[in-house]
């Protein structure tokens, strides 16, 4: 699996900081999420999953790799 953020879509709602806080973080000035790790390990999967479904920005996207 394979993060990518859309920095513009991000509201800063922290949604995802929440859920996957090994995954994702949080810039102080403005609030935008910063991804702790473009690739995480399977172990990680469902709840990086399911910080992409509670974006209430859909800035999150996962893409499979093989």
């Amino acid at each position: 699996m394979k993060i990518t953020v859309d920095e513009e879509k991000c509201s800063g709602a922290g949604q995802c900081v929440l859920v996957a806080p090994e995954v994702f973080d949080q810039r102080d000035e403005d609030g935008i999420v910063v991804v702790l790790e473009p690739e995480p390990p399977q172990d990680r999967y469902a709840l990086t999953r399911e910080a992409a479904a509670v974006c209430p920005a859909a800035a999150i996207e996962l893409h499979d790799t093989l």
